[in-house]
């Protein structure tokens, strides 16, 4: 399994691609960051909650049902069960049973966590990205995770800029970014991709239109670092 390679393996993995550019997948764990819960707690409870989840409002349990796509006898066994354990409220009105979320309920906290648990791994890359050495000049995320429409087959896409007085085939620095990506997909549960280049670079990268570096230069969120532009024009 990839994730079990030494780093040296890494390393050289990274040594191997063309150019001064690389990049790297690491294990093949995935998470649907678009239905956090519905990808932890699978099947029609895991339905039930996202949708519970993700409104303010009261719902009918036939409404539920038709939002979760289930039937309403299979939403409402699953309601009457989460009522039971205190995750979900009901409140009558008139012949209609109304449903909601018990926010006040510690799993039902845990679930709303869920559900912004990509903010949460953002921070968390973010962290991590601090043990890289030498520290990159920035680190990227883009593309679908950086947007937040990640899916279970997406993977996190990263751009990671060396400093001026890095090369590239600086032992420390190619162990050091392996070794965060490897770390970065067992936080996120989806392959990281890495495309690294040197500061002096970005100038070139940035004028070519329709490339992931104008992309992530315009809509990128900054793990560690100076954003792209600003490293672009202080490198001309």
């Amino acid at each position: 399994m990839l994730g079990n390679r030494k780093p040296r393996s890494i390393r050289s993995a990274i040594m191997h691609l063309i150019s001064h550019t690389c990049a790297f997948s690491l294990y093949a764990w995935v998470m649907d960051y678009g239905q956090p819960i519905e990808t932890v707690v699978p099947g029609v409870q895991g339905r039930v909650l996202g949708v519970l989840a993700r409104t303010d409002t009261e719902l009918t349990m036939r409404t539920v049902a038709g939002l979760a796509d289930v039937s309403v006898n299979r939403a409402a066994t699953v309601l009457n069960r989460l009522i039971e354990l205190g995750v979900v409220h009901r409140r009558d009105a008139g012949s209609a049973a109304l449903v909601s979320l018990e926010r006040e309920n510690q799993v039902a906290r845990l679930l709303l966590e869920l559900l912004d648990v990509r903010r949460t791994v953002i921070e968390r890359l973010s962290a991590e990205a601090s043990m890289i050495q030498p520290a990159p000049a920035s680190l990227v995320l883009y593309g679908s995770f950086a947007r937040g429409d990640a899916l279970s087959d997406s993977d996190i896409d990263v751009l990671a800029v060396r400093a001026a007085a890095v090369s590239p085939d600086v032992e420390r620095w190619s162990d050091s970014l392996g070794c965060w990506a490897e770390s970065a997909s067992r936080i996120a549960g989806n392959p990281v991709r890495v495309v690294a280049a040197g500061i002096e670079e970005l100038p070139r990268l940035l004028r070519r239109r329709g490339t992931v570096w104008r992309s992530a230069a315009s809509e990128g969120i900054v793990l560690i670092g100076a954003s792209l532009t600003e490293l672009a024009t202080a490198a001309r």
